[in-house]
């Protein structure tokens, strides 16, 4: 029953359209999510640069008020007047006219207060400073009333008061609803607003906050610390984040990314049905007999006398076109096909060269095993009634394995070593392109290495690979491997080998890939041409 589900959840999930609509969705929501936090993070670049700009605007205007008012309070500081008097009163009047942000100037004594503007209700003076400096007494927010031509705030020294207005604040910047101005008291633990709402002070954020930005970005609010010169206090602006506002652009990108989803969608359909299909034209290759199998002789350098070759699977199209073992091979091994065609290699290698074998004992033939087929001891049984039935000894059979195929190293161990239990070699293909090292290799049951070709080809050559073959041998020399070169093309290639000890190859240099046909002829040749040597010299 688990095994009828299993199959039946993986039919459906390897189905094109199912896939396709995956992968439709799936791209399109990254897509979209990816654009989203990008405009999010442009919203959030936009608002710190709103505020960073409102905030200098602001301590610009504030420098330039607090400047006027201790220039003003040094001017009537200096002037002999010293009562309510006609007098007095055009001099707070001429106070406000040479000073643009001195809203209101006052004198108070003992017992009464005269203002440039008699007619209102006057400065409030009676609470005490909220800062008091050696020169200056600062009283901040001395109105709450939203009238702009209030009072908002005022300095005094000695017995006289200077007040700004609240419209000499909000001329420069227009606070937003929620935003206030504060100055923030006894080292951080109070503040008073200037301008706008009452907050919660201090903020849930610790203060004064540990990072040295002028600006902090928290999830609800933006707060601006501007730098003053004075340490007793702190101007700071705070204002709530606009939330999700999502610029205009955004929406206009879901479309596209909608669209670009389903191409995807479309493209990953195009390809499962190709995958498919090949997957289909293969199963339906084994049973047509379209698979064959091709033999890459190995030579021995010294005498250039072939001592066996390499099983190579290939596939011959009705059409004579041939399909890349790189595009088959790793989709049979996905596919679970991989077996059947390992069974197909061995069995057929026998049925067409197990005469040959039987007549030369000292040739051998190497089959390459897939990483499933290290993993389990199957094709250890498989081989036994293959070389029973054809009669044909074990070590004429050889695998190869490469080092990517060694995926659990103890269970693949085991498997090689009851292979090698029975005579059979074990050659580590491609060596030089996996992970294995002197100290890796030395635990594995190994009779041979094979050098990658790309290793090869970089002999002679300035190449940084150029010095990979001859450390590879020196490697195999050490634990007694032997070494077979794959891909020799040249002579050359050939020479050098032979000159660091290398012992056996295989290239185009002697022979292509042969049918079994060729490489009897080729093996009966060589044979004939030595007998014919032998008789030439009797």
């Amino acid at each position: 029953m688990m095994v009828a589900t299993r199959e039946t959840l993986r039919s459906w999930f390897y189905r094109p359209w199912f896939l396709a609509m995956i992968a439709a969705v799936l791209s399109a929501s990254l897509l979209i999510t990816g654009g989203l936090f990008v405009a999010m993070r442009q919203v959030e670049q936009s608002e710190s640069q709103e505020m960073n700009a409102q905030g200098e605007r602001f301590l610009a205007r504030l420098e330039q008020l607090f400047g006027q008012l201790r220039e003003s309070l040094d001017d009537l500081e200096a002037q002999p007047l010293r009562s309510c008097d006609d007098e007095m009163i055009a001099t707070l009047q001429q106070v406000t006219f040479n000073y643009r942000f001195v809203y209101e100037a006052a004198y108070m004594d003992a017992s009464r207060i005269c203002s440039n503007r008699p007619r209102q209700e006057g400065l409030s003076v009676i609470r005490p400073p909220d800062i008091k400096g050696p020169t200056y007494s600062y009283w901040l927010n001395t109105t709450t009333e939203p009238d702009e031509n209030r009072a908002a705030l005022m300095l005094g020294r000695g017995n006289f008061r200077v007040a700004t207005s609240r419209g000499h604040l909000t001329d420069m910047v227009d606070l937003s609803p929620g935003s206030s101005l504060l100055v923030v008291l006894d080292h951080g633990s109070r503040a008073i607003p200037v301008l706008g709402v009452p907050q919660a002070w201090p903020p849930t954020e610790p203060w004064p906050p540990k990072t040295p930005d002028a600006l902090q970005v928290t999830q609800s609010h933006l707060i601006y610390r501007m730098p003053t010169d004075n340490p007793e206090y702190q101007l700071v602006l705070i204002t709530p984040r606009s939330g999700m506002h999502i610029p205009e652009l955004w929406w206009w990108m879901v479309p596209f990314c909608l669209v670009l989803g389903a191409l995807v969608g479309v493209v990953v359909f195009w390809i499962v049905r190709q995958r498919q299909s090949l997957d289909a034209e293969l199963h339906g290759a084994i049973r047509r007999g379209e698979l064959q199998v091709l033999y890459q002789p190995i030579f021995d350098l010294d005498s250039r006398n072939c001592v066996g070759a390499e099983a190579l699977l290939r596939w011959r199209r009705p059409d004579g076109t041939l399909t890349s073992p790189d595009l088959f091979i790793p989709m049979a091994e996905n596919t679970g096909q991989i077996r059947q065609m390992t069974d197909f290699v061995l069995q057929r290698l026998l049925e067409q060269l197990g005469q040959l074998l039987r007549a030369n004992p000292q040739l051998y033939i190497s089959v390459n095993l897939a990483a499933c087929d290290v993993m389990v001891p199957r094709i250890g049984q498989v081989m036994a009634r293959l070389l029973t039935l054809h009669r044909v000894a074990a070590r004429q059979i050889a695998f190869e394995v490469t080092e990517r195929g060694l995926i659990d190293v103890v269970v693949a161990r085991e498997n090689l070593q009851a292979l090698r239990d029975v005579g059979h070699q074990v050659l580590i293909d491609d060596f030089g392109t996996g992970y294995c090292s002197l100290a890796y290799l030395q635990t594995l049951p190994v009779d041979c290495l094979k050098i990658d070709k790309a290793f090869i080809d970089a002999l002679g050559h300035d190449a940084a690979s150029s010095g990979v073959a001859p450390h590879i041998i020196h490697m195999a020399q050490a634990l007694d491997l032997k070494v077979i070169a794959e891909g020799i093309e040249y002579e050359s290639q050939a020479e050098l080998l032979s000159s660091e000890g290398v012992k056996f190859g295989q290239g185009w240099l002697f022979a292509h890939a042969l049918s079994a046909v060729q490489f009897i002829e080729l093996i009966t040749r060589g044979r004939r041409l030595a007998g014919r040597r032998i008789d030439d010299e009797a």
